[in-house]
């Protein structure tokens, strides 16, 4: 399983989480309580949990392409299929107001 934490602005928006059913991207208690934007026009705020077989296209899109891509993939030796990977390795301080940040990472430092 992998998961990471979504952050919108510096604070904690949600976890994104990939495991052996897919997908699921959850708001934290605290960003609904307290917040108004959500993290994509695709994926209103709500405590419920967003699902999917296939990683969330707001999230895919955030994954560099072409030459970026290439690059990234020789150097961390991802499969350019593993697209959680793709994201975890390559977006966590992407362009915008978004970033992603894997959690494993996190404890070992």
């Amino acid at each position: 399983m992998k998961q990471a934490e979504v952050y919108f602005q510096d604070k904690l928006a949600g976890i994104l989480t990939e495991d052996e059913n897919g997908y699921t991207f959850t708001y934290s208690e605290k960003y609904v309580s307290e917040h108004e934007t959500p993290i994509s026009l695709t994926m209103p705020i709500q405590a419920k949990s967003y699902t999917s077989n296939i990683l969330f296209p707001f999230f895919d899109g955030l994954i560099p392409e072409g030459w970026l891509l290439d690059i990234a993939q020789a150097n961390w030796k991802i499969n350019p299929r593993d697209r959680m990977s793709l994201l975890l390795a390559c977006c966590k301080d992407c362009i915008g107001a978004v970033s992603v940040v894997d959690i494993s990472n996190q404890e070992n430092q």
